[in-house]
């Protein structure tokens, strides 16, 4: 999606100055794995309108291949608009997307060969709930993805007013988190999704539906990790001061994903996830504090975690 970020606080409805920038939790996750020099595809399609002009260049500007990224003549690429805030709470959000370009994504646009090249998938709640049509095409992605062995993560990223019903948004969520390898819900989501209060209910939850790793976010206080190894919580970096918090979770899949296709273990890839995380928030775009290599390796060396890892 386009992105136009307030540059005055206020209520939206009298911001009259904004910014352009991108958005997206699946763009935002590509573009932070690219930075880390990983290589990247991005699957979706735009409109025939400045927004998309714009995305596609910032696509390329990134590095990111784009070469199933399709121009819909007929409708509009998705927007938002953002809030400007100064104490660091939740910006107040507003979505354009409905009908959008993306939402006419359909079976027949499904890369198969493209897809089976790479090694990994990742996918979010997101798009299975912009249309039906969609949604077919991200369930069989999924299904060959799994078929071929390669390894598909999961971020729930709830959107509920994007669904019919709670209860509709709830099974579809879980349908998919079942056909992941790696699922990585926020407390609340968990919660919400599972009906389990803690984090290692939320945890077992996946677990029992055969999910191989699980990743529940804890926000400040780091991440709670599960798999057949074993439980851990891993602790946040501290942050002085919270500019924007939209795009962190997005910023935590970045960690967790880059560490686990460099080897690294579930615990090893949490931390880098709470580290990326703190460092997203710290800036006003979604993507502005997704790092390289360099400035990562800098952040983690400078970083300061509450306490260590903690087996349970």
């Amino acid at each position: 999606m386009a992105l136009l970020i307030a540059q005055e606080t206020g209520a939206l409805s009298r911001v009259t100055d904004f910014s352009r920038a991108t958005a997206g939790a699946e763009l935002n996750v590509a573009v932070g794995i690219k930075r880390l020099g990983l290589s990247v595809g991005y699957i979706s399609k735009v409109g025939a309108d400045s927004f998309g002009e714009h995305l596609l260049a910032f696509l390329d500007q990134q590095g990111i291949d784009r070469k199933h990224v399709q121009i819909d003549p007929d409708h509009s690429t998705g927007f938002m608009l953002k809030s400007r805030e100064v104490d660091g709470r939740d910006p107040t959000i507003e979505y354009f997307r409905r009908n959008s370009a993306a939402s006419y994504l359909c079976l027949i646009d499904n890369p198969v060969d493209y897809c089976l090249a790479s090694r990994h998938l990742h996918l979010t709640g997101i798009s299975p709930a912009l249309s039906t049509r969609l949604r077919e095409l991200v369930f069989e992605m999924s299904r060959l993805a799994r078929a071929q062995g390669r390894t598909i993560s999961f971020d729930p990223n709830l959107r509920p007013r994007l669904w019919p019903s709670q209860a509709a948004m709830v099974e579809c969520i879980n349908r998919l988190a079942a056909c992941s390898d790696l699922v990585m819900p926020g407390l609340a989501e968990g919660q919400l999704l599972t009906g389990q209060s803690t984090a290692e209910g939320i945890a077992n939850f996946y677990l029992e539906k055969g999910v191989s790793q699980v990743v529940v976010k804890l926000g400040s206080q780091g991440a709670f990790v599960a798999s057949k190894e074993g439980f851990a919580t891993i602790s946040g970096f501290e942050v002085e001061t919270v500019v924007d918090t939209v795009g962190a979770g997005d910023g935590f899949a970045v960690g967790v994903i880059s560490a686990l296709l460099e080897g690294m273990s579930l615990s090893e890839a949490a931390r880098r996830g709470n580290a990326i995380g703190a460092r997203v928030v710290q800036f006003p775009g979604d993507c502005d504090g997704l790092p390289n290599r360099i400035e990562l390796d800098e952040y983690v060396r400078r970083g300061s975690l509450s306490s260590g890892v903690v087996f349970v």
